[in-house]
């Protein structure tokens, strides 16, 4: 092990005053005596590891970003910008947590997932695979979004909904109880999917609420798009993929 300045005592702001804490020999960043971060991990000068958070392996927590509670960070995973992981939340594979995204509760990110933005996943829930939740997406309960799945906006996915395949959720839409949303569908609007409902392939926009177990539902017109002319691979006003 590398020798550590264990002579020192740190603010995190979360209550409980100063702490015994030391500056990690990987770039510097403020640790608390009871977390734990290995010699191959890196936290940069501005970053916070505390309580009895973990980092390990190649992983990296830089910018103002923050692990703390029982939350372990490892692999080649990364947390960045202002991001927190907290709780006994777990990142890892090659999964990024960026920009203002929370993690915590019991959730787990990881493969090559990202979420960023605003976004937050908490609960038991997973985002896995190339999935992305960014925006003021939530996702919690027991939901899972994996694969190539996106999920923007101000949509929520909870309870035990799957958002899966190439699928995107977005506006101000819901997926919850025990639906499915997969294949290519894109559900967006005010659009409320619920019970143990189905829905794959097109285009669904506040015009559908449904519950049925029908495994197609294609309910009014598909949505006008409104994509930004502005760079990117995602709409930023309604967060559809272009």
């Amino acid at each position: 092990m590398k020798k550590i300045d264990t002579q020192l005592t740190f603010d995190f702001e979360d209550g409980n005053g100063p702490v015994p804490a030391h500056h990690h020999t990987n770039h510097d960043g403020s640790v608390s005596d009871s977390a734990w971060v290995s010699d191959t991990a890196r936290v940069s000068d501005t970053a916070w590891v505390s309580d009895t958070a973990r980092v390990s392996g190649n992983a990296r927590v830089s910018d103002t970003a923050w692990v703390s509670d029982n939350a372990w960070v490892f692999g080649n995973a990364r947390v960045s910008g202002n991001a927190r992981v907290f709780g006994n939340a777990r990142v890892s594979g090659n999964a990024r947590v960026f920009g203002n995204a929370r993690v915590f509760g019991s959730a787990r990110v990881f493969g090559n997932a990202r979420v960023s933005d605003s976004a937050r996943v908490f609960d038991t829930a997973r985002v896995s695979g190339n999935a992305r939740v960014f925006g003021s997406a939530r996702v919690f309960g027991t939901a899972r979004v994996s694969d190539t799945a996106w999920v923007s906006g101000d949509a929520r996915v909870f309870g035990s909904a799957r958002v899966s395949g190439d699928a995107s959720v977005s506006g101000d839409a819901r997926v919850f109880d025990s639906a499915r949303v997969f294949d290519t569908a894109w559900v967006s609007g005010n659009a409320r999917v619920f019970g143990d409902a189905r829905v794959f392939e097109g285009e669904h926009s506040g015009a559908l609420e449904t519950e049925d177990t029908k495994e197609e539902v294609v309910t009014g017109e598909a949505p006008t798009r409104c994509h930004s002319t502005e760079p990117g691979p995602f709409c930023r006003n309604c967060g559809a993929k272009i």
